[in-house]
């Protein structure tokens, strides 16, 4: 029996800005008005995860990273239900409004969205 890794390795990131900038030339979009997804097909056998968080929408160093640990957190558990794409997520105003369980939410919702998106 194989055992799910629910780990978040560096396979699982976008790392070069190289990377990045694929991902904004013809995405597959899913957003809400706080959070947009953009996606674009990889090569990996796996989905990989690139966070932005700019600071004209989030101000203070520690609110960013808040919010970058709760999507990263549940993308990790999610990376299974997604098909194998890059993911960039834009973070927009509204975000510090939100509580944590309802980013959540929404973030899930995103997924979800995102994966019809690309298999339908």
């Amino acid at each position: 029996m194989q055992v799910t890794s629910y780990t978040f390795t560096r396979e699982l990131r976008l790392l070069t800005p190289a990377q990045f900038k694929s991902v904004f030339t013809k995405p597959i979009k899913a957003s809400s008005a706080e959070i947009t997804l953009l996606a674009i097909p990889n090569s990996e056998q796996h989905p990989r995860l690139g966070l932005t968080v700019a600071k004209r929408y989030v101000k203070k160093a520690h609110q960013r990273n808040k919010i970058k640990r709760i999507i990263r957190d549940n993308f990790r558990l999610h990376q299974h239900d997604l098909p194998a794409v890059d993911i960039v997520v834009l973070v927009r105003n509204g975000v510090l409004d939100m509580e944590n369980a309802e980013l959540k939410k929404l973030v899930e919702k995103l997924w979800r969205k995102l994966s019809r998106r690309y298999n339908g």
